[in-house]
């Protein structure tokens, strides 16, 4: 049987708060899948259940009890089929740790760039303060100049409110 590992949840670049989901199709050895989160220095591991019988849809989670232990906002998740074949496959994805972003992360709205707008005046309207950081490591992904955003663009405004 050919071991499979499709990760649907979460999506390259999603903003993630300190329980991250974790869905998909899989087929595991002994039907579970490793889960581990790392910035390259400090590390969470878990584990979720899948179906041992053919591809199976599968739910999971890990749980970052200690925000404060990553010094980096960009964490790596990493699922692997290790159970039985230390070469089985992995998937790893690279994931946007709000509350480091934010303090107090709860999630993100969408804001579509107007003409004229800045990182500095979308900061004011949202945050009532000039502090951009939040809104451009959010989406570091897609802005890679705080001074370089377009009209039309669809930036993640994360907020401590939700």
């Amino acid at each position: 049987m050919t071991n499979t590992l499709d990760i649907q949840q979460p999506q390259p670049f999603d903003l993630v708060d300190s329980n991250i989901l974790i869905a998909g199709n899989a087929t595991a050895f002994e039907g579970t899948l490793s889960i581990r989160v790392s910035e390259g220095h400090d590390e969470y591991s878990s584990f979720a259940t899948v179906g041992s019988l053919g591809l199976r849809q599968f739910q999971g989670s890990i749980e970052i009890p200690d925000t404060n232990t990553f010094k980096l906002n960009r964490l790596f998740l990493t699922l692997a089929d290790d159970t039985g074949n230390p070469n089985g496959p992995s998937v790893v994805i690279p994931v946007l740790f709000g509350p480091l972003i934010l303090p107090g992360y709860g999630g993100w709205r969408p804001y579509v760039v107007q003409p004229g707008d800045t990182l500095i005046q979308i900061a004011q309207a949202q945050y009532g303060n000039s502090n951009f950081q939040p809104i451009f490591e959010a989406n570091q992904h897609i802005v890679n100049d705080p001074n370089l955003i377009f009209p039309g663009q669809v930036l993640r405004i994360p907020r401590d409110d939700i």
